[in-house]
């Protein structure tokens, strides 16, 4: 396995895979064009792992100069059971933290078991309890 940064050049095999993935909501911010201002604000974030060659799992990493945000975690069907999450997590996190964010945030689906399980079980994670979160549609 091997992780590196995402590019903008791999949009489509991302999209593909967040379409196919139960759990995962494809929304007009993940188009190109705003998939590709994102990469630019978080430049060496979002990152991608491989194996053999394949796409086999992705994190979308930002951050607004205090908190980080995750989103998108998806470990491709054929390839989950082997860690690929949890080294992509590590590697995020470590790369947030070179950038002074301590604090990170991430939004997950009610909808969605199979990542909540993921992120109950991390160590240092918990799920907040004292806000509910806000969002506008959009202006589009």
């Amino acid at each position: 396995m091997s992780i590196r940064p995402i590019t903008v050049a791999d949009h489509a095999d991302l999209l593909a895979l967040w379409r196919r993935t139960p759990g995962i909501c494809v929304r007009p911010e993940d188009a190109r064009q705003p998939f590709s201002a994102y990469l630019a604000r978080n430049p060496g974030l979002s990152l991608l792992a491989e194996v053999e060659g394949q796409l086999a799992a992705c994190l979308l990493v930002g951050h607004d100069g205090r908190r980080g945000y995750l989103q998108h975690l998806v470990v491709d069907l054929p390839w989950r059971g082997r860690g690929l999450a949890q080294a992509l997590l590590d590697e995020a996190l470590r790369r947030l933290a070179e950038q002074g964010i301590s604090k990170t945030h991430v939004f997950v689906l009610r909808d969605a078991p199979q990542a909540l399980s993921f992120w109950l079980a991390q160590e240092g994670w918990s799920m907040r309890e004292d806000i509910e979160v806000f969002s506008t549609r959009g202006m589009a």
